[in-house]
């Protein structure tokens, strides 16, 4: 398949800039990839399209602070945006705005000064005054998608996180979590719906463009991922039960279908670069509850991979004409895949 494959026209003005005023006040397309059509619904209506005992897993990771602003000696502006903290006060990360950046070469914050020690790959290995999260943490900001064209405010470092987030890691959120609030939790469990937790942290390669026209030409960017044995056992116990296993998210479904093996879902920590489009073949997740992604993205071919793509695209169709809103801050949809038990 062809990058092209997965293109669609989107207005700009559809693309939320703004978190709405309430996190469950948004709206949710219930595609039914088996009957290849879709319904209108709001994310409050969750607990409606679930029975007792399915399980949501959710995606616990913490966006950190991950924007840095900083100049060269000479003047010039940079953007530091943080990869992945590495150990003895080192970061990979992206540099933007800077031209002829050399290793040595020193950059200047408010936090102190910063180093840059080498290329590796597309990014730079950095050196800091003190650890990658402490130190991003006191100096960064809110490290907002590309696609939001304003500054971060006081706002997104609260509403750029999902209520579950406890382990420090991310540099963007798991978006699909963003809808939970209290009275959507508290509904989902009168419902009888179970819930249980992994990490994946979140890196800034999930906004990069695939750069190869043919897919399977494409690699991946890794990501660091864990499943606890709870969690591994929540999805036993939903099997047992002949309940569903719902991932909130594209990452907890990369997460759990990364842990895989012959079917069997497997506890511990690694990293991945699994890069799921049609073909793939799922063992773990059986529906998926996501945000609308970029045109081209990995993150688009991975819910077309669980339902089609030509059930995908004309559902996205759908979503532009009826003014639904997209990407981070966007709409919802609950995608039930061909065969799935909806």
């Amino acid at each position: 398949m062809d990058i092209g494959d997965f293109d669609y026209a989107l207005p700009q003005e559809l693309i939320a800039q703004q978190p709405l005023p309430q996190r469950s006040d948004s709206r949710m397309l219930v595609l039914d990839g088996r009957q290849r059509g879709w319904r209108d619904a709001w994310i409050r209506d969750l607990p409606l399209q679930l029975e007792p005992g399915d399980l949501l897993v959710f995606n616990d990771t913490r966006v950190i602070p991950a924007r840095l602003q900083g100049w060269k000696s000479s003047g010039g502006k940079v953007e530091i945006f943080l990869e992945r903290p590495q150990p003895e006060n080192e970061a990979l990360v992206q540099v933007r705005g800077g031209k002829r950046l050399r290793a040595g070469q020193h950059i200047h914050t408010d936090g102190g000064e910063l180093i840059l020690l080498r290329r590796e790959g597309e990014m730079w290995r950095l050196w800091l005054p003190q650890p990658a999260l402490e130190f991003f943490g006191r100096h960064g900001s809110v490290p907002l998608p590309p696609y939001i064209e304003r500054a971060a405010d006081m706002e997104d470092a609260q509403r750029y996180q999902s209520l579950l987030a406890r382990v420090p890691g991310a540099v963007a959120a798991p978006t699909a979590s963003l809808h939970f609030d209290a009275p959507l939790f508290e509904a989902l469990a009168a419902r009888g719906v179970r819930s249980a937790l992994l990490t994946l942290h979140v890196g800034a390669g999930t906004f990069q463009p695939v750069r190869s026209e043919k897919l399977d030409q494409h690699v991946m960017h890794e990501e660091w991922y864990e499943v606890p044995p709870a969690t591994v056992a929540a999805v036993a116990a939903t099997r047992a039960a002949g309940r569903r296993v719902v991932a909130v998210g594209t990452t907890v479904a990369r997460a759990l279908e990364s842990a895989a093996a012959d079917g069997i879902l497997q506890p511990g920590a690694a990293d991945t670069r699994l890069f799921v489009y049609p073909g793939f073949r799922f063992q773990v997740v059986d529906a998926l509850l996501t945000n609308f992604h970029l045109p081209r993205s990995t993150l688009l071919m991975l819910v077309a991979a669980f339902a089609g793509r030509d059930t995908v695209l004309a559902a996205y169709a759908h979503a532009v004409h009826e003014r639904y809103r997209f990407f981070s801050y966007g709409d919802a949809m609950l995608v039930w895949p061909a065969g799935a038990r909806a």
